[in-house]
């Protein structure tokens, strides 16, 4: 349910901002996204797993908060974010 060392090192590539760049607002959305997909697959099968599916709604508002602090923050990056990961907004 969680990702690999590797996948998060290829999102850190993928969505960093600056070279020394860890832990902006685009990769915690890019690495929680990540991790809600990992679930929702796990749910679909263990439909009775209710910790999971907690767990699940508690990432899903940290990304909704992310998402909303880069829209008022950086629209044009915001844009380009959720066109990236295929989110609905």
């Amino acid at each position: 349910m969680s990702i690999t060392a590797e996948r998060k090192a290829e999102l850190i590539q993928e969505y960093k901002t600056s070279e020394n760049d860890r832990g902006s607002a685009q990769i915690q959305i890019a690495i929680l996204t990540e991790r809600i997909r990992n679930i929702t697959d796990h749910l679909r099968t263990m439909k009775k797993d209710f910790a999971s599916r907690r767990g699940l709604l508690v990432l899903v508002g940290k990304r909704t908060r992310l998402l909303k602090y880069l829209q008022q923050n950086d629209r044009a990056e915001y844009l380009r974010l959720i066109e990236s990961l295929g989110l609905r907004r």
